[in-house]
């Protein structure tokens, strides 16, 4: 049973986070393992299973890249971790971004250092606008080329965020 189906929400990246989190609540309440300690021992593991599965599901949900990792993976979209090819001319776009924070390594300038947080911005913000059409479909709607195109987003995406995390580490 699929998250979606866990909390009976369509598929979507486009969630209703307010009916999300309603439902996580009453699941909450109505799996709490404090409400089973008089069971027998195999309806406390089941409730027990199902209040795992309640906050698994939810932290996964709740997030947009969490969500779309999810999606993918349940749809057998992505390859196993560390096969998934990122696209070359994505590469080729980044390769003046990495030669600047390779300079920054050697040489930290804060204007530098602004103009490449804010480059990578602009892209997160150009990658977004070509799943804009994709993210409220649901279920059917959403076809194999659209989940091409989430793929090659979220990789994109995965990336720029490395990127950023390891600029960061260079701030002073």
């Amino acid at each position: 049973m699929s998250y979606f189906d866990f909390f009976d929400l369509p598929l979507s990246l486009d969630i209703d986070e307010a009916e999300l989190k309603q439902k996580f609540y009453a699941n909450s309440k109505k799996f709490h393992p404090d409400f089973f300690t008089l069971n027998d021992v195999e309806q406390q593991m089941e409730a027990l299973e199902l209040s795992t599965k309640n906050n698994s599901a939810y932290k996964t949900l709740i997030n947009f890249d969490k969500r779309l990792h999810y999606i993918l993976t349940i749809k057998n979209i992505l390859d196993e971790e560390g096969k998934n090819q990122i696209p070359q001319d994505f590469l080729m776009e980044m390769m003046e971004v990495n030669e600047a924070v390779m300079e920054l390594q050697f040489d930290f300038d804060p204007e530098a250092y602004q103009k490449i947080i804010a480059d990578i911005a602009d892209t997160k913000a150009e990658l977004k606008k070509e799943i804009e059409t994709i993210i409220p479909k649901q279920g059917d709607e959403i076809t194999a080329s659209d989940f091409e195109t989430l793929k090659s987003y979220y990789l994109k995406s995965k990336y720029l965020i490395r990127l950023e995390e390891n600029i960061k580490k260079l701030e002073p």
